[in-house]
């Protein structure tokens, strides 16, 4: 299996960013996907997921700001973000979870597969 982020990039303060994460060797729509990200000198954060049923769930520091949603035609995962703010400022990570259950959405652990990830810098 074979992740591919893509989409980040250097914004202001208030602007929207779609992150793009595109699959090979496995399909989206059976397993539960994710958004996660690491600021510099800190740990890695959740910050969306979709599961198999399609069903959403977000960290409370991005609910009402991102979206995620997944093509499953394309295999490709996204996360849109809107009113970005410069504490977003880090790399984000996609993620596949084939193990991944309600309990464990959030930890990063429970994911198996990973992409790449891209940078997001928010300026003030």
């Amino acid at each position: 299996v074979q992740l591919q982020a893509s989409g980040g990039g250097l914004v202001q303060a208030g602007a929207s960013l779609r992150l793009s994460c595109a699959a090979s060797g496995r399909t989206f729509n059976r397993v539960a996907t994710g958004w996660f990200r690491q600021a510099p000198g800190k740990g890695r954060e959740f910050v969306a997921t979709i599961n198999r049923s399609g069903g959403t769930g977000y960290a409370d520091s991005v609910k009402g700001r991102f979206t995620i949603s997944r093509d499953n035609a394309k295999n490709t995962l996204y996360l849109q973000m809107n009113s970005l703010r410069p504490e977003d400022t880090a790399v984000y990570y996609c993620a596949l979870g084939p193990s991944v259950i309600q309990s464990n959405v959030a930890n990063h652990a429970a994911y198996s597969y990973w992409g790449q990830g891209t940078l997001v810098t928010v300026s003030s």
